[in-house]
């Protein structure tokens, strides 16, 4: 019996907390779904039976939705690419995608692709999605 990774743990915990289960459910969900009582026990098979009940129940983990430009000094890294494609997603409704995100970068910030944002403009377009999202919500 294979046991699960940390990082496969920690995503079991993630969707437990985004689902809003009680403890007593998920508990339930491991013996009834994985037939185990403490994830601890979970192997690969009851950890895939327990993500596949997770989206069922409306789980989705975070994907990657663009390219990776790889690691470049004095730019953005992957992580606040993809941070700034889920704020975009999430201030737009899913109703705009890359090409309307482009659009705004252009006229805003004076890029035409997230592949040539610096380092240093991140944050600050990171800090702008987000005030616009709550200024929106």
């Amino acid at each position: 019996m294979m046991t699960i990774t940390k990082n496969q743990l920690k995503l079991i915990w993630v969707a437990k907390s985004k689902l809003g289960m009680s403890d007593e459910g998920f508990r339930a969900a491991l013996v009834q779904i994985a037939g185990v009582t403490s994830t601890k026990e979970l192997d690969q098979d009851g950890l895939n039976a327990m993500m596949g009940f997770f989206e069922f129940c409306g789980f989705a983990p975070l994907r990657t939705k663009g390219p990776s430009y790889g690691t470049r000094p004095g730019m953005a890294s992957f992580a606040q690419i993809e941070l700034i494609r889920v704020l975009w997603q999430e201030y737009t409704l899913g109703k705009a995608g890359e090409a309307e995100l482009n659009l705004w970068l252009e006229r805003y910030w004076k890029l035409s692709s997230l592949r040539f944002l610096s380092a240093a403009t991140a944050p600050k377009i990171i800090t702008a999605l987000k005030a616009m999202k709550a200024r929106a919500a």
